[in-house]
């Protein structure tokens, strides 16, 4: 699944870990995911879009 996380993140001025820490899981998965190495869960997906103040459907694709 194809994503706009870094774009959204680096905008922002928030960094992996930053975001990571933020909804609670490693900066390695935030990096995963940016890299698209792993899809997260709806739950993750969902915070990851309240911080970084969009929507899911605004950052994921298929």
């Amino acid at each position: 699944m194809k994503n706009d996380i870094k774009i959204l993140r680096e905008r922002l001025g928030v960094s992996q870990g930053k975001l990571a820490s933020l909804c609670h899981v490693s900066r390695q998965t935030i990096n995963a995911i940016e890299n698209n190495k792993y899809d997260p869960s709806l739950q993750l997906a969902f915070n990851i879009a309240k911080h970084l103040g969009t929507t899911v459907d605004q950052i994921f694709s298929p």
